[in-house]
């Protein structure tokens, strides 16, 4: 089952993740600076929409109870390294 990742954009560039797989559900907050935005989406989506991009990069490589309740979405480099670059090609290529 594909889960449901729904994105509330907070404002300050801090973001509420709720992720859904059936009855199961978890809950994050996420903070994006200004200048990681513009170096990984480089304007090819919004803010919003690059953590929602991000959450499924995330779901492929970990189960959703495994995620951070509350991190800066450049953290996840730091668990994935390929993160930023492959990112930066899922968006190049929507």
């Amino acid at each position: 089952m594909a889960a449901n990742i729904d994105v509330q954009d907070l404002g300050g560039g801090a973001f509420r993740v709720r992720i859904s797989e059936g009855a199961s559900q978890s809950a994050h907050r996420v903070t994006l600076k200004p200048g990681d935005y513009d170096r990984l989406a480089k304007g090819a989506v919004e803010p919003a929409e690059l953590v929602r991009r991000s959450f499924e990069f995330l779901l492929e490589h970990e189960p959703k109870e495994s995620i951070l309740a509350q991190f800066d979405l450049t953290e996840i480099g730091r668990y994935f390294p390929q993160f930023e670059r492959e990112i930066q090609r899922r968006l190049a290529a929507r």
